[in-house]
């Protein structure tokens, strides 16, 4: 699809001033009104419009003004755009063939049964339906209910699996299990990760200590001979004679 010329005033302002292109075809290039056109060369129109170069924003080339300039009836084409947007994606229900329009409630009462956490916004996203259709066939009052089968909108072709994957993921976030919860998936400020290596510091220098304590009466075992404690001992023998 071709894109359309931007700022059709502002080109046709700088075309009746750069080039020697006549009214119509700067009109038909411009999809003005000749009139209009003459009325830019006249200053009647578009006064205060600065001109916009079409040849810098790419859809028209010097090759084919001077083409245009050689033959009157020439008319210009646009350049071929360099850079494709995309088509921004409508917004609203998606559109369902309508072959697989009467699969609609049934790929409903499967949602409703698999992913109650669905909000009806969601199913409405999913499977291109209205509020009123999902309310009754979840409270069992739609007009077909009792032949309504539940059947997954991915295998009926409603939706892909991708985007009842991203429904069902937005529906259930916040919502993490206790296995989930593990210590480490989580994210911990560095306050909380210097007072945990700390903790872990004191807790290795502390075993440290604990284990020169369990050491102690051993060495001190090596340090003691059999001639002071003798000695000792007669002491303590001629101080009890006293």
């Amino acid at each position: 699809m071709t894109q359309p010329l931007l700022m059709p005033k502002a080109t046709a302002v700088w075309l009746v001033d750069n080039t020697a292109l006549s009214f119509e075809q700067i009109a038909a290039f411009c999809t003005l009104h000749p009139l209009e056109v003459q009325g830019i060369a006249d200053g009647d129109v578009a006064g205060g419009i600065m001109g916009a170069n079409p040849i810098q924003n790419g859809q028209l080339t010097r090759e084919e003004i001077e083409k245009a300039e050689a033959d009157p009836s020439y008319r210009m084409k646009l350049s071929d755009p360099k850079v494709r947007v995309a088509a921004a994606k409508r917004k609203g229900p998606r559109y369902t063939p309508i072959s697989r329009r009467n699969e609609r409630p049934n790929a409903i009462k499967w949602l409703v049964r698999n992913h109650p956490e669905l909000k009806d916004a969601q199913i409405m996203r999913l499977v291109g339906t209205t509020k009123s259709t999902i309310e009754s066939v979840r409270e069992s009052t739609h007009w077909n209910a009792p032949n309504l089968t539940a059947m997954d909108p991915v295998t009926l072709g409603l939706c892909s699996q991708i985007d009842l994957d991203l429904e069902v993921k937005r529906a259930s976030k916040g919502t993490a299990g206790p296995d989930e919860a593990d210590e480490g998936t989580m994210l911990m400020t560095a306050e909380e990760a210097l007072a945990r290596a700390g903790g872990r510091a004191h807790a290795e220098a502390g075993a440290g200590e604990f284990g020169e304590h369990d050491r102690r009466p051993a060495e001190a075992q090596d340090d003691f001979d059999a001639d002071s404690v003798f000695s000792k001992l007669k002491s303590l023998k001629n101080n009890s004679d006293d």
